[in-house]
């Protein structure tokens, strides 16, 4: 077993492998589960020694010690593709940039030396007898991240589930200048995200979408929580997965029997993802299991991918809509919450598909940090808020009022669409403010359900 550096494969302590950093390197951490906490540590005892190191993470779950180490940001400069909820902490104060993506592209960002990778933390499985070590619940990007750059150091945790593939799922040690035996320690869980009953009202109107044989994309949170859940309890059958994100339920909807993948025109039987965040029930059931094909995200993720197969739904959330169609699900604001990640992907690629819906759902209202409660469908999105989905490519919008489809609408034609599914105690407002922005200039209440 070589390496690709010098043709030496070495073994070493994490504080041994981290000296190959140096002032100026830009240095990449792995991504969501298989970030490194074992290198991490290990480097921020250097942080004295360092400045200007730029650390790129992909939706690091933990705070980087890094960071701790250092928040006058003088040593490790850090950024995340993806917010999770500790880079959205980060972010609040002035710890952590965004690196703005859509999902498919992230592997070409490397192949067109768009970035420059220096050293390149990742987290593996051990070793097997050929000399392969598995990249476990991620790889989006991860086999493209250690193709630029100049050293790959891996950490070897016997908790990580061998995932089948797909494709690049694997390294051989040869392409590892450093193994680092870590800890062991288990990977990172997701709490449980409680459903309400409004979400359950939502995921009702959603399962009214699919059909059977249809092929699921479900993003995070209690909504696609409660979609799966209902999905589960139902008696649909021969459902296919092709997603971005495998998580919790799509376990309780194979072990209720109601995912074949048999109907699928690409990877039939397979439940194809690019990578997965749950509890150990998910890790346990992904580890050497067939069913599971893990791939890239430029394969999960392209539009032209997703198409392919019939009948794709795909269910994901949002933060506001306005009365155009435009679909924040990233931003309140100019505070970043998440990232674009693979919703664009998927609203486009279930366009593409032959009988697919893109579903972006939202509970009507949410109630603010001074206790208000406000209207998640707005006349115009809040000043600096992002669009993750333009109002061109918007196919449906789902609240717990109902669903609107906006495809070959009008301005006028949207938003009476989008009102009707509004809490109804802002829908005279709402039509209000339509008028005021020209939308259209007088109403006739008989048109809207209040």
């Amino acid at each position: 077993m070589y390496s690709k550096r010098d043709g030496k494969l070495r073994v070493k302590s994490a504080e041994e492998a981290v000296q190959i950093v140096k002032s100026g390197d830009v240095v990449h951490y792995g991504e969501h589960a298989m970030n490194s906490r074992v290198l991490d540590e290990a480097l921020a005892r250097r942080t004295d020694e360092l400045e200007g190191v730029t650390i790129i993470a992909g939706c690091c779950p933990f705070i980087p010690q890094t960071v701790l180490s250092d928040q006058l940001r003088k040593h490790f400069i850090y950024n995340d593709w993806h917010f999770s909820s500790a880079s959205r902490k980060l972010h609040d104060k002035d710890l952590c940039n965004y690196i703005p993506q859509t999902y498919h592209e992230g592997p070409s960002f490397y192949e067109r030396n768009y970035l420059r990778v220096d050293v390149a933390f990742i987290t593996v499985t051990p070793p097997d007898k050929h000399g392969y070590v598995n990249l476990g619940t991620s790889n989006s990007s991860t086999h493209t991240i250690c193709d630029i750059a100049k050293i790959v150091i891996a950490e070897v945790n016997e908790s990580v589930p061998w995932c089948l593939g797909g494709l690049r799922e694997t390294m051989h040690v040869s392409e590892i200048d450093y193994l680092v035996q870590g800890d062991n320690r288990p990977l990172i869980e997701l709490p449980e995200i409680p459903v309400s009953e409004t979400d359950n009202k939502i995921a009702e109107t959603i399962l009214g979408q699919i059909e059977d044989g249809a092929c699921l994309q479900l993003g995070i949170g209690a909504m696609p929580n409660a979609v799966g859940a209902i999905i589960a309890q139902s008696d649909l059958k021969d459902l296919g997965i092709h997603t971005e994100m495998l998580v919790d339920s799509f376990v309780d909807m194979y072990e209720a029997g109601r995912i074949s993948g048999l109907r699928k025109q690409i990877d039939k039987g397979k439940m194809v993802y690019t990578f997965a965040m749950g509890t150990n029930k998910l890790y346990e059931f992904l580890d050497n299991n067939p069913v599971c094909a893990s791939y890239p995200a430029d394969y999960t993720n392209d539009p032209a991918i997703i198409g392919r197969n019939d009948n794709v739904i795909a269910v994901n959330n949002a933060i506001e809509v306005d009365l155009y169609g435009q679909v924040a699900s990233e931003s309140s604001g100019v505070r970043q919450i998440s990232g674009t990640g693979g919703q664009l992907d998927f609203i486009m690629g279930a366009y593409k598909s032959k009988g697919g819906k893109g579903l972006i759902c939202l509970t009507s209202t949410y109630v603010d940090s001074n206790g208000h409660t406000r209207s998640r469908i707005k006349p115009t999105l809040n000043p600096g808020t992002i669009v993750t989905v333009p109002r061109s490519i918007t196919q449906y919008i789902v609240t717990e009022y109902g669903i609107a489809m906006l495809k070959a609408k009008s301005t006028w034609e949207r938003a009476e669409a989008l009102i009707n599914i509004a809490h109804p105690q802002y829908r005279d407002d709402l039509i209000k403010e339509a008028e005021k922005n020209k939308i259209w200039v007088k109403s006739n209440k008989e048109d809207f359900n209040i």
